[in-house]
């Protein structure tokens, strides 16, 4: 069977889930939202990016996101939900029809767009952007921080969040110069109306210095490691200042 014919075969059988990784409120520790995250129980499909790979070959990776968003919707109803969207999604049309499961779900949707794809990308669907947002869809800008960090989209796509990639969260402390990057990071973002995610927090003393930059939310395995039924945050790790 190659790639394309087992793509459709996952498709058939509901080879496809979704796990959910908590992003908590700092500094109350409170479980604000749910990320969802593809898995797959065919083996060739294990990787989420050759997922994706093969749908685009097959000229369906807007029916793809579609059914994902249909997977994490059912499976987390009553919770906050950050999507993640492949860029060739837009080029599609899914997003925008009105029987979308994101415009069918009672509690705010956040769809999640990356750093790492070209700005110029961004410009051809920003009507797009705009059509969703006007239908009540929040806009996050994932992964600032990786690849060329270009900060004009905060400025173009003006998200209601912004995450911050885990390169900029990895042994980060307040003695290194790391950090005063972060925390500047995180206040223009703040200044330009956004909000922020520290993503990849491991350990303690990553989350320790997290919160001291002013970040809104915090994700990582530190605070709980993506699964289902719907993780909690284990509170017994977070330090006692945030609880």
């Amino acid at each position: 069977m190659d790639d394309i014919a087992a793509f459709d075969e996952a498709i058939r059988t509901h080879q496809l889930y979704s796990v959910f990784q908590p992003l908590v409120e700092l500094p109350s520790g409170k479980i604000f939202a749910y990320e969802a995250l593809v898995r797959s129980k065919e083996e060739r499909f294990k990787s989420p990016p050759f997922l994706f790979e093969t749908a685009i070959k097959a000229k369906r990776c807007g029916e793809l996101g579609r059914r994902l968003r249909a997977i994490a919707i059912e499976a987390a109803a009553g919770w906050p939900l950050f999507l993640n969207i492949h860029p060739n999604e837009f080029d599609e049309g899914w997003l925008v029809r009105p029987d979308d499961p994101i415009f069918q779900h009672q509690e705010p949707v956040y769809i999640e767009i990356t750093e790492t794809v070209p700005i110029t990308h961004f410009a051809f669907c920003h009507g797009l952007l705009k059509e969703i947002r006007g239908k009540g869809i929040f806009l996050a800008v994932d992964d600032l921080g990786a690849g060329y960090s270009n900060l004009r989209y905060i400025a173009d796509l003006s998200p209601e969040i912004v995450k911050l990639d885990r390169a900029l969260i990895t042994g980060l402390s307040r003695d290194k110069r790391l950090f005063s990057l972060v925390k500047s990071i995180v206040s223009l973002c703040i200044t330009m109306g956004a909000k922020v995610v520290a993503e990849g927090i491991e350990t303690y003393d990553e989350l320790s210095a997290v919160l001291d930059t002013g970040a809104h939310y915090g994700q990582g395995f530190f605070l709980a490691r993506p699964g289902y039924p719907l993780p909690r945050v284990n509170s017994s790790l977070i330090p006692k200042k945030i609880k």
